[in-house]
C-alpha cells in the first residue's frame, strides 16, 4: 500500500531529499538515529558505538546547563542540581507522583497539586517539557555535527501507552528544542519497523501477528501488532508509565536497606549517599545480568547480593508485566499460539528473568537479535524517511491507549473513542439539553476508563454558546471527536437546528500553549524572552495575591487557635511575599511562596483538625 509523504502539520508534501531524524527520547538514556545509504543508523561515538546520551540535565554555578555524560557524573556530587529520569514525569501533575518524591534526588514542587509538575533548580523553576527540551537540544546538535548540516524536523516515540497529556508534553519539548515534530510514534511500532518484520510481503489471510514487549528505565508497554502487505495495525496495547529498570534499582536499595539495617529516612535526607545507592544499585542491576554475585562498599558497610536474591525481589514487577500482556491479548481477542514473535525491546529486557519470563508467557523463545537500546530509534528514523517520501510501501496504524469521553449528567463519562481505536479516526454523538431555555452547554472532555470522570484524566473543557432558547430534549447537539496521526484530540460541537458550532483542539493543563510555545522559543533563540518574562510574572503575581488574601482571612478566622508566635511569623511571611509581589522577579515570588506553604500547611491542618473536633461533637460514628 502506497504512503504520500505529507508533512500531517502542513499539509505540504515532504521533499524527497530532506532529512528527518528519528528520536528516542528515553528515561535513562535518549538515541537519535537517521537514515544513511538507505539503511538506518545511530549516530556513532569515535569508537564506533552508538552515541547514547545519558537523559540527565545538570546546572553549575553560573546555571550553566550541560546534558548527558558529563551530567551524570554530577549525580552524587550535585544531586539537587542534577535532573534524572525526566520522562517520568512528562504530562503529570503532582498529584501523580505523590510519594516517588524520595526517588528523585532534587526537589518536585508541591504548590499546586492540580497543575503540571514543577522541578526546583536553585533558585529557578523548571517544567519536565522544558528540561526534555534541553535533552533534544542536546540530540540535535550531535546529529546536525554528524551529518555536517542543519536538521529541524523530527518523528520522537513515545511508549505506547502515553496518554494525551505526555503526549502533547513531548511535543511542546521538541518544538522548544527548535524541531518540527512531525509525527509522535509508539516506540512498540518503531521496534518492529526496525526489526523490518512485516517488510516482506505477506499475502497471508492474517499476516503476522507479532507481540512488542518495551520494559525501559521508567515505562513499560506491551503492543500486539498485525502486519500485512507493509500495513502495520496495532490491535492492542497495555502497560504501565511508571514501571521500568528503575524501579528494579529501587527493589535493590530496598532490599540493601533491610538487609543491612540502613535507615531509609537518611537516605531520602541525604541526597548525595541516596544518588550514590541509587547508582550502585543500577551498577548492581546490570552486573546480575551476567553474573551471579555483587558486592560493593557504600559508607563503610559492604553491600552484596546474588542473582537469586535480585530475581526473587523484582518477580512482582516482572509479574505486573504479565499482567498487562495477559489484558493486551485478550483485549485483542488472541491466544498466545497465534503470536509468530516476541519482540523484545528497551535496555531492561537484559535481564535474564524478564527474558525467561516473557518466554514462558508466549511458550516460545523472545525474539532479540537488535541492541535493544537502539531499535527504538533506528524504527524513529525509518518512520521519518517514510515521512519524507522515500517508503512508499510501509503505512503505520496506531492506536489511542486510552477511552476519550465527556461528561454526562451525574458525573458519569460517557465514552465517544474507546480505547484501542484506530489512529487517526473520528466518532461522534449526539445530545440534548437537561432544563428549559438552557442556551449554554458546557463541554468537558475526559481520558480514562472508570466510570466515574471524578477518577479520569480531565483534559479541557469549552461551553457551546448561543443556543436558541428550546424546551429540554429538544436540541440537537452533534459533538464529534477528532484524533490525528500523533493521537491528538479536535472536539467539535454543533447544535444542528441552529447550526451554532465550535471546534477547539484539546489544550489541556498539562501542555503548553501555542502563544507560550512561541515566546519561549522568541526567548531560547534570541535571549530576548520580554513577553514570557511579563507573562510568567503576572501569573506569579496572581497566585501570590490568592495567597495573600486566603492567607489573612486564615488568620482573622483562627486567631483563637493560633500562638502570638504563630501569627506574628505568618504574617512576617505574608509581608515578605507581598514585598515580593511588589517586585519584578517571578523566581522571587515562586520562593516566598513556597517558604509560606512550607511553614502554614501545619497550622492549616492543625486548625482543620479543631473544627471537625467541633463539629463532630456530642455526635457518633
Amino acid at each position: 500500500m502506497a504512503t504520500i509523504p505529507i508533512n500531517i502539520r502542513t499539509g505540504q508534501v515532504v521533499r524527497e531529499k530532506e532529512t528527518i531524524i528519528g528520536i528516542d527520547l528515553g528515561t535513562t538514556n535518549s538515541l537519535v538515529a537517521y537514515i544513511k545509504d538507505g539503511q538506518p543508523v545511530c549516530v556513532k561515538s569515535e569508537n564506533g558505538r552508538s552515541t547514547l546520551v545519558p537523559s540527565v540535565v545538570h546546572f553549575t554555578e553560573n546555571q550553566e546547563v550541560i546534558v548527558g555524560d558529563a551530567a551524570k557524573l554530577k549525580l552524587i556530587s550535585d544531586p539537587a542540581n542534577t535532573i534524572y529520569s525526566v520522562k517520568r514525569l512528562m504530562g503529570k501533575s503532582y498529584k501523580d507522583v505523590s510519594g516517588l518524591e524520595g526517588f528523585f534526588g532534587y526537589k518536585i514542587l508541591d504548590d499546586d497539586t492540580e497543575a503540571l509538575v514543577k522541578i526546583k533548580v536553585k533558585d529557578k523553576f523548571f517544567t519536565p517539557i522544558e528540561l526534555s527540551a534541553l535533552i533534544l537540544k542536546e540530540l540535535k546538535k550531535i546529529v546536525e555535527q554528524d551529518l555536517g548540516a542543519p536538521v529541524s524536523k523530527a518523528v520522537i516515540t513515545v511508549p505506547a501507552y502515553f496518554n494525551d497529556n505526555q503526549r502533547q508534553a513531548t511535543r511542546d519539548a521538541g518544538k522548544l528544542a527548535g524541531l518540527d515534530v512531525l509525527r509522535i510514534v509508539n516506540e512498540p511500532t518503531a521496534a518492529a519497523l526496525a526489526y523490518g518484520i512485516g517488510q516482506s510481503t505477506d499475502h497471508s489471510e492474517n499476516g503476522e501477528i507479532i507481540a512488542v514487549f518495551d520494559l525501559g528505565g521508567g515505562t513499560f508497554d506491551i503492543s500486539i501488532l498485525q502486519i500485512q502487505d507493509g500495513v502495520f495495525e496495532v490491535l492492542a496495547t497495555n502497560g504501565d508509565t511508571f514501571l521500568g529498570g528503575d524501579d528494579f534499582d529501587k527493589t535493590i536499595i530496598d532490599f540493601w536497606l533491610e538487609k543491612f539495617s540502613i535507615s531509609k529516612t537518611e537516605i531520602q535526607e541525604d541526597k548525595n549517599a541516596g544518588q550514590e545507592i541509587r547508582m550502585l544499585a543500577e551498577r548492581a542491576k546490570v552486573f546480575l545480568s551476567q553474573n551471579e554475585n555483587f558486592t560493593a562498599d557504600f559508607q563503610g558497610k559492604t553491600l552484596n547480593i546474588n542473582r537469586l536474591e535480585f530475581e526473587k525481589a523484582i518477580a512482582p514487577l516482572v509479574e505486573r508485566t504479565l499482567d498487562c500482556c495477559k489484558n493486551a491479548m485478550r483485549d485483542a481477542n488472541l491466544t498466545v499460539e497465534k503470536i509468530s514473535k516476541v519482540v523484545m525491546v528497551g535496555g531492561s529486557t537484559r535481564v535474564p528473568l524478564v527474558k525467561k519470563s516473557v518466554g514462558d508467557f508466549f511458550k516460545q523463545p523472545v525474539f532479540d537479535e537488535l541492541n535493544p537500546d537502539e531499535v527504538v530509534a533506528l524504527g524513529a528514523a525509518i518512520q521519518a524517511d517514510i515521512l519524507a517520501g522515500n517508503q512508499k510501501d510501509l503505512l503505520l496504524l496506531d492506536v489511542t491507549p486510552l477511552s476519550l469521553g465527556i461528561e454526562t449528567m451525574g458525573g458519569l463519562m460517557d465514552v465517544i473513542i474507546p480505547r484501542n481505536s484506530k489512529v487517526p479516526g473520528k466518532a461522534g454523538r449526539q445530545y440534548t439539553t437537561s432544563v428549559d431555555g438552557q442556551k449554554n452547554l458546557k463541554i468537558a472532555v475526559f481520558q480514562g476508563e472508570r466510570d466515574l470522570v471524578e477518577n479520569n484524566r480531565k483534559l479541557g473543557e469549552f461551553i457551546l454558546k448561543n443556543i436558541p432558547p428550546m424546551p429540554m430534549g429538544l436540541p440537537k447537539i452533534d459533538i464529534q471527536f477528532i484524533l490525528n496521526a500523533d493521537g491528538i484530540l479536535t472536539v467539535r460541537a454543533r447544535e444542528l437546528r441552529s447550526e451554532v458550532e465550535q471546534t477547539i483542539e484539546i489544550r489541556q493543563t498539562y501542555g503548553i500553549s501555542e502563544e507560550d510555545m512561541a515566546r519561549m522559543l522568541i526567548d531560547s533563540i534570541q535571549n530576548a524572552g520580554a513577553d514570557m518574562a511579563v507573562r510568567s510574572l503576572l501569573e506569579a503575581k496572581n497566585e501570590a495575591n490568592n495567597l495573600l488574601n486566603s492567607g489573612e482571612k486564615f488568620i482573622h478566622q483562627n486567631e483563637n487557635l493560633l500562638t502570638e508566635k504563630e501569627i506574628s511569623k505568618t504574617r512576617k511571611l505574608l509581608a515578605e511575599l507581598r514585598q515580593a509581589t511588589d517586585g519584578t522577579e517571578k523566581d522571587t515570588i515562586h520562593a516566598a511562596i513556597e517558604k509560606l506553604n512550607k511553614y502554614t500547611t501545619p497550622l492549616a491542618h492543625r486548625a482543620m483538625d479543631v473544627t471537625i473536633g467541633a463539629a463532630m461533637h456530642g455526635k457518633k460514628l
